[in-house]
């Protein structure tokens, strides 16, 4: 196998770019390169590397056992260039180099959860700074986070994955809603009774499913969904009742096109944590997005 000194970096990042999106056409689009750009830098890769990197055809896209050896290198080259930059950058006093964070889905609207504010603070004038941000499901973040994919998380993590550390950063008051075209809308609290509530259809946050179910002791669910808006979706269609973060539904709540049914009752608040890997808390971009986080959090 020829000495990979000179090879290309940028080959390297189009062939991570293929392998992430399993295939072409996504890669197409994520690059914005034609496919026979793609297969030329494959080719050339595969050339300088010496042998196949995957399979490829219309209906297949695979990595060789050479390919994931590449690929798992190549990220961690990454990563590295990542941590040099950021480790020469600090040395002279100024922050530069990529930032992958990680946020739940649906948290934009809340003032002390949507993460605008600290990369306002962040991202100061005369930085060099690339910030990769993605939102996701709690369980995904953490994973990600744990994967080394993303630096930082913020979400209502609760699996405690070994290696990671976890700092607590902001409850989310949640309510149970129902549309304006669900029968209960008009209907008092006082009148909603767990017969009621366990002879509605109901939706679940499927990354929450026993626990909403538990919330309202609720037999089963009769729909389920990943994003924030998908819920929204479902509980408007009048069709359904389920749980939403209050600073999420405020705004429909606002034109009469939602209502809580007996917060009192089934209101509660989930805890956000801010989660990253132990072994990375020095780096000098994780490090200063940390301390911009521990400054916004809310006294808890």
């Amino acid at each position: 196998m020829r000495r990979l000194d000179n090879i290309d970096i940028r080959l390297l990042r189009v062939f991570v770019a293929l392998a992430d999106a399993n295939g072409f056409s996504d890669a197409q689009l994520a690059l914005n390169l034609s496919q026979s750009t793609l297969s030329t830098h494959l080719a050339e890769l595969e050339k300088r590397i010496g042998g196949q990197l995957c399979h490829r055809g219309r209906q297949q896209f695979r990595l060789t056992e050479l390919g994931r050896a590449t690929y798992d290198a190549a990220v961690k080259l990454f990563r590295d260039i990542d941590d040099f930059t950021q480790r020469v950058s600090a040395a002279s006093g100024n922050l530069s180099g990529r930032l992958r964070l990680g946020a739940s889905d649906g948290v934009m609207t809340s003032e002390q959860l949507g993460v605008q504010r600290a990369i306002a603070q962040f991202m100061q004038p005369g930085t060099d700074i690339f910030v990769d941000l993605e939102l996701g499901t709690p369980s995904e973040l953490e994973q990600k986070v744990a994967d080394g994919d993303r630096d930082i998380a913020i979400g209502p993590f609760s699996q405690r994955s070994p290696g990671l550390t976890y700092r607590d950063f902001a409850s989310e008051p949640h309510n149970l809603y129902c549309g304006r075209e669900h029968p209960l809308f008009d209907r008092p609290d006082h009148e909603i009774d767990q017969r009621v509530i366990s002879g509605a259809r109901f939706s679940v946050r499927r990354y929450r499913h026993f626990d909403d179910l538990y919330l309202v002791g609720h037999p089963r669910a009769s729909a389920s969904v990943v994003a924030m808006e998908a819920q929204v979706m479902l509980i408007l269609s009048g069709q359904f009742i389920g749980f939403l973060p209050c600073h999420f539904a405020e705004p429909w709540v606002a034109r009469g096109e939602l209502r809580a049914i007996r917060p009192g009752a089934f209101g509660f608040s989930s805890m956000h944590k801010i989660a990253y890997r132990r072994e990375n808390k020095n780096s000098p971009l994780i490090a200063e997005f940390l301390t911009i986080l521990e400054r916004l959090k809310s006294p808890i």
